[in-house]
């Protein structure tokens, strides 16, 4: 979880790899109207992301052998209604500066979101509770060490 440019794609696709389980684009469950939405630099509502959530929620929930999807997650409501699907899902909340974000933004080609969309994401963004079972990390880290780490967590927060 995170927002745009904090690199969910890349440490979820490598996490996803390294524990064998599906991995998922968060983005690809996007409705069409949603893309347009965003491409024209229009934020999108609570209501807007509503089917969007939903179908990540049903993605992860037919995959009981676990997988890993990239989602923003930015609010706890979100979060919440993710849970109510997966209820032993773990969050991973890559964090970085705005600058960082702002500069990763910059140079990727081909997606969406524009860079003047991170300013709403921030200030939208509600971070993981004390009690939501997740871990925040710095996204600057190298990816390989994200990913160990990831896992290291997963296995010792395992539900009982």
């Amino acid at each position: 979880m995170g927002v745009s440019g904090a690199g969910k794609s890349t440490i979820g696709g490598r996490l996803a790899h390294t524990l064998g389980v599906p991995f998922a684009e968060g983005d690809d469950f996007h409705p069409p109207a949603n893309v347009a939405k965003m491409r024209a630099g229009e934020p999108l509502t609570d209501a807007d992301r509503v089917p969007w959530l939903d179908s990540i929620a049903a993605w992860l929930a037919e995959r009981t052998a676990g997988g890993v999807v990239s989602c923003s997650a930015l609010k706890r409501d979100y979060r919440d209604r993710l849970r109510a699907a997966t209820p032993d899902i773990l969050f991973v909340h890559l964090t970085a500066s705005r600058e960082e974000l702002a500069r990763r933004m910059s140079t990727r080609r081909d997606h969406f979101m524009p860079a003047s969309l991170l300013d709403s994401q921030l200030e939208t963004l509600e971070p993981l509770g004390a009690d939501e079972r997740g871990i925040a990390v710095d996204a600057t880290r190298a990816p390989a060490d994200l990913v160990r780490e990831t896992i290291a967590v997963l296995h010792s927060a395992r539900p009982s």
